[in-house]
């Protein structure tokens, strides 16, 4: 985002003239909420954890120990095409593809895997510390949410850490499964609420508030999880939604509410 010298300097006196403004940024937080354009068939055995596209595939990555693995999906079709199990105590989180790996993450393991993405064979295990929530692909970057108000920046092939920014507003906020959008902005899932978060990732400011608690329906949340799952169908206004156990995956635009 870019950002003129006096749009910084009018910020800077409204924060010292008002006490509390700058508190209360998040106010200023555009609310919107989902146009619902297509539904597609979920695997309701899923605790999902990560979405991702890639042309004509989807990835997802799912946890629990002993349930947990990664997959990719044939979008067309619905076909799975292949799929990989994480053997106990491993317990899967986010995934991203960047370039000719397939990042998957693990909770409280401390262990990044990386993987051939058409294979998905484990090409290499990275060690890393804190817990792993969710993980997207900007350009020249990794950005990795660990359950805090945080993003941490990763080198999306050594998975070193190269920076971090902490949310300017929302700052309670457990920031779970991330989507790099292609307009620079981060999606992030808010656990363990059916918000989504719109971010600017180099200034932690919080663009956009997006309520999906209508999504599913009541009548189908029985035995369900949270909302959880979030990927932008390229070169398109929309997004593949889901959540942790949840019968269906929701084609969606982010309207004003």
């Amino acid at each position: 985002m870019k950002h003129t010298r006096r749009t910084w300097v009018g910020t800077a006196l409204i924060c010292l003239l008002v006490p509390g403004a700058c508190a209360n940024a998040d106010d200023a937080a555009e609310h919107r909420t989902l146009e619902v354009i297509a539904t597609h068939p979920h695997d309701p055995g899923a605790f999902t954890q990560g979405l991702e596209i890639d042309g004509t595939v989807l990835y997802e990555g799912t946890g629990m120990v002993g349930q947990s693995d990664v997959r990719s999906i044939d979008r067309a079709s619905g076909a799975e095409l292949a799929r990989v199990e994480l053997p106990p105590p491993f317990f899967g989180e986010g995934i991203t593809l960047a370039g000719d790996t397939l990042w998957q993450l693990t909770w409280q393991e401390g262990v990044a895997f990386a993987r051939d993405p058409h294979t998905l064979a484990e090409k290499q295990r990275v060690p890393y510390r804190g817990e792993g929530w969710g993980l997207c692909h900007q350009e020249g970057r990794l950005v990795m949410s660990d359950g805090s108000a945080t993003l941490t920046f990763r080198d999306p092939v050594t998975f070193a850490v190269t920076g971090s920014i902490a949310l300017t507003s929302h700052t309670d906020t457990r920031l779970n499964e991330l989507e790099c959008a292609e307009d620079g902005s981060v999606y992030a899932n808010a656990w363990p609420t059916d918000q989504i978060l719109r971010i600017d990732p180099d200034t932690g400011r919080v663009l956009s508030v997006i309520d999906a608690a209508e999504l599913l329906p009541a009548d189908q949340r029985a035995g369900t999880d949270v909302l959880n799952g979030i990927a932008q169908i390229p070169g398109t206004d929309r997004f593949l939604i889901t959540g942790k156990y949840w019968p269906t995956t929701f084609e969606v635009r982010f309207v004003p509410a």
